[in-house]
């Protein structure tokens, strides 16, 4: 099975020095590299004069590199998915920006099974995070957002709009198009909007709400979305207890529920900005040129 090298490569707008520094020295490494979960000097080659580096991983395997644009890594533990690989990091002086890659490749264990694993889950895994953690670098450098706040930001925004689209689907889909009695079906009829249509209009209201969870998942990192959802939650809760008034009454009531997830919604907008995305570096060699 015919491997390919992972490559990543982004622009990012820093002195040289200083992105030699965030890159090279072990204690600023190991704060935005999602793979690695620790980094630890090893003695010095004098003779050769390299430093070596002791990685553990996040994601798979353990490894020692050397201090310089080229790296060496493997791991002698036999669980390990990969044997041994090695690649490079590499610093381009542009105008205004300098542009940061990387290509590395990797032979793996377990015979034809572990290139069936690493081909279908652990290289694209590790080639995300790769570029995951170059933006988490570049925001770093471009506008001082410490790699433990993007990625707190990160962990909170996919958690809000996470569970923003999940009450999506099930409000649409439950209570307005699997079991409609329940309650929706009465409330509808209260508003004496749809005379003799109550049901096929609850149905469409439910198509709106599961259309606007699924929206959620492509569009979550634009503002629209939200204030789309927003206007949405506002509508439906002013409307259901404008022709309902006793429902402030019960629980779990359509004010409660609207309070909630327009909080989701809002720190899914919120936390929508400089959130580190893997989709800004370039993952295929020649790609960025025109």
């Amino acid at each position: 099975m015919k491997r390919r090298p992972i490559y990543v490569e982004l622009n990012i707008h820093a002195d040289m020095e200083k992105l030699w520094t965030y890159t090279q020295t072990a204690e600023l490494h190991e704060q935005w590299d999602l793979r690695f979960s620790s980094i630890t000097y090893l003695p010095r080659n004098a003779e050769r004069n390299t430093q070596a580096f002791l990685y553990e991983t996040r994601i798979g395997f353990e490894g020692t590199g050397a201090r310089l644009s080229t790296l060496a890594f493997g791991s002698e533990q036999k669980i390990s998915l990969i044997r041994h690989g090695a690649g490079y990091w590499q610093y381009r002086q542009n105008a205004d920006s300098i542009t940061f890659l990387t290509r590395y490749d990797y032979a793996t264990r377990f015979g034809r099974l572990g290139q069936w694993f690493d081909s279908l889950l652990f290289r694209p895994l590790f080639g995300w995070a790769t570029a995951l953690s170059f933006d988490v670098l570049r925001l770093w450098l471009e506008k001082q957002i410490p790699p433990a706040v993007s990625l707190q930001r990160t962990l909170i925004h996919y958690l809000c709009t996470g569970l923003l689209s999940l009450l999506w689907l099930y409000e649409g889909l439950i209570p307005k198009w699997i079991y409609p009695e329940a309650g929706e079906l009465s409330m509808m009829q209260s508003t004496h909007m749809f005379p003799g249509m109550e049901l096929q209009a609850l149905k469409w209201l439910g198509a709106a709400e599961i259309l606007l969870g699924l929206m959620l998942l492509p569009y979550h990192r634009a503002k629209w979305i939200y204030q789309l959802q927003s206007a949405g939650l506002l509508a439906l809760a002013g409307g259901a207890l404008a022709c309902t008034p006793s429902l402030l009454t019960q629980p779990f009531n359509p004010f409660v529920i609207s309070a909630a997830m327009l909080g989701l919604c809002l720190t899914g907008m919120w936390t929508s900005r400089d959130l580190p995305n893997a989709v800004n570096c370039i993952r295929k060699k020649g790609e960025g040129k025109k």
